[in-house]
């Protein structure tokens, strides 16, 4: 028989067990809490890139340089965050700033600048080109701009501030913490990596907020989050930088402005058989436009027919054209030399011709030298602010891309630059492509002028009337095609075509026109009219006053009759009656 043996197991001690337990428990709480707990990153970031970087609107924008004592930034910079005009011309290896009564010119490699064409001198160049990139001297533009600056200690940050900025001033806790806790950080929680440490009692700048931190920044420009209850606000800042801007008093018109347009293509006009234009105070003839590459201007002004319309209370504003040539055009506008060469002919003429304004009658551009005509216009400005002119421009209405006659007009900074722009509100219909119609029917009038209005102030525009219609010829050819011409006829020549042919208009609903038409049939044509006439003229007037601009203007004189002085004056207290 087998023996058996029996080993007796002693039992583990209650008091054992339950400490092992109580430590498991221990050991899986503290891996949770390693796991979640959001201890404080001990990473830190840099925060500024590179030597002597820009703080602008709270963040870095770039690096300046520094050469000798002289503070430079890139004029990258200054485009995109101070002035989007500031320009640079190829040819004279120039920066141009324009103000409102001023054209600097700051060359390269030249210890002066002008002023309004006056030497300025310098210890250093201000343009700089250093690896490929302009950069302009800081302290000769700040009285261009309502802008300061100050270099920061330690980080050798440039803050440059504008007028308007704001922002607050606080101080951390007086309490002694834990200096993790007085960290920057880059996000508002702890977890992320800091870029400074700060001391209790420290004064900081307060730009923002998130959660249950602020975004705050140092004496040294570096910026980043901090709990709030570590934070006290102290005074509330607002930057305030004077800055000068010049006005000019122009020569006064009494009531609205009532302009038309003289057109002089060889010589001006007898001006023994002109007659009475009631309403009128301003005439602006077409004497002057670009006759070459180099900027000369063809003149043929009269002296005796400015002083003949200032004796009869009438203003005059001369018409300087770019003469409708695309490439010339180009060719003059895109070297600051050549626009100043202009700009000083016009000058002369307007002290010569005793003008009291400049009209710019700029049309048929490329698209894609539209910034030229404004920069053009820029330069132009002061200039002729300063010998007392006004400023007026000749627009369209928008047309679509890529179109010659509309596209390249930059509509709002024009209307920035001068005092009044006056839309060209005509010309509808224009040829066969077009197809036979009004000149300028009102729904298309009005709406396109609606649209324009929220890009040009009401009392900057002057709406453009015709005074001339167009009889249009629709003519069956021999295969049975329709071919459609048009002719321009002036008010009394629309007079004499409907006395003629017998007819009598009839008011046209789509237009708001009166209407005519007549068939031909020896010629096997229809001949329409959509006619510019006392009614539609008040009407226009009637447009004027209505969406409150600053006037009318007409093209041109020759076209209209003594009913169109009166249809439009905008003093006088008339309805609009239908014939």
């Amino acid at each position: 028989m087998a023996r058996l043996e029996y080993t007796k197991n002693n039992k583990l001690s209650t008091k054992w067990l339950i400490g092992g337990v109580i430590g498991a428990i221990l050991l899986i709480i503290s891996s949770i809490l390693l796991i979640l707990y959001p201890f404080a990153s001990t990473e830190k970031k840099a925060y500024f890139q590179g030597q002597h970087p820009i703080l602008f609107k709270g963040m870095q924008q770039g690096n300046a340089h520094i050469e000798g004592n002289t503070l430079f930034v890139p004029l990258s910079f200054v485009k995109k965050n101070i002035d989007s005009t500031i320009h640079y011309d190829e040819k004279s290896k120039s920066v141009i700033i324009t103000t409102t009564d001023k054209v600097i010119q700051m060359p390269t490699e030249s210890l002066n600048f002008f002023v309004n064409q006056k030497p300025v001198k310098l210890q250093l160049s201000p343009i700089l080109m250093k690896n490929g990139e302009l950069y302009i001297a800081l302290d000769p533009i700040l009285s261009f701009y309502p802008v300061q600056y100050k270099t920061l200690p330690d980080s050798n940050a440039l803050w440059i501030q504008q007028d308007g900025d704001q922002y607050e001033n606080g101080r951390l806790t007086e309490k002694e913490i834990n200096k993790e806790k007085l960290r920057l950080r880059t996000k508002p929680t702890w977890q992320s990596p800091y870029v400074a440490e700060m001391k209790a009692k420290e004064e900081i700048i307060i730009e923002g907020e998130k959660d249950e931190f602020y975004l705050v920044r140092n004496a040294n420009g570096i910026s980043g989050y901090i709990k709030k209850n570590y934070v006290s606000k102290m005074e509330h800042v607002k930057i305030s930088i004077k800055h000068e801007r010049k006005s000019f008093q122009l020569p006064k018109i009494n009531g609205p402005i009532q302009l038309t347009w003289e057109a002089v293509y060889t010589k001006n006009p007898d001006i023994q058989k002109i007659p009475e234009m009631t309403g009128l105070n301003v005439i602006s003839p077409t004497w002057f436009s670009l006759a070459s590459n180099d900027g000369a201007v063809k003149n043929l002004a009269s002296l005796d027919y400015s002083k003949w319309a200032q004796g009869k209370g009438y203003q005059v504003w001369g018409v300087f054209s770019n003469s409708f040539d695309p490439q010339l055009t180009h060719e003059a506008f895109k070297d600051f030399d050549t626009r100043a060469a202009i700009i000083r002919q016009l000058l002369h003429f307007s002290q010569m011709y005793q003008l009291q304004g400049m009209n710019f009658d700029i049309e048929n551009v490329n698209p894609e030298d539209g910034p030229l005509v404004t920069q053009f216009m820029r330069e132009a400005a002061p200039y002729l602010h300063e010998a007392g002119l006004v400023i007026s421009m000749d627009i369209t209405f928008s047309a679509g891309d890529n179109n010659n006659w509309s596209s390249f007009y930059e509509r709002q900074k024009l209307a920035e630059i001068v005092d009044y722009l006056i839309v060209m509100a005509y010309d509808e219909h224009t040829n066969s492509s077009s197809g036979s119609g009004s000149v300028a029917s009102f729904p298309w009038v009005e709406q396109n002028l609606e649209r324009l209005l929220t890009e040009v102030p009401k009392e900057k525009l002057i709406l453009g009337v015709p005074l001339y219609a167009r009889l249009w010829k629709e003519q069956m050819n021999a295969d049975g095609t329709v071919e459609i011409t048009a002719k321009a006829l002036a008010m009394d020549k629309v007079k004499a075509w409907l006395t003629e042919k017998g007819l009598q208009p009839k008011y046209d609903e789509k237009s708001g026109q009166n209407y005519a038409e007549f068939y031909a049939a020896d010629e096997k044509a229809t001949y329409k009219i959509w006619i510019e006439d006392e009614f539609s003229l008040n009407k226009r007037a009637k447009l004027a006053i209505k969406y409150e601009l600053a006037g009318i203007g007409t093209w041109s004189r020759l076209f209209g009759d003594q009913t169109a002085w009166t249809a439009l004056n905008l003093l006088a207290d008339r309805s609009v009656t239908q014939k």
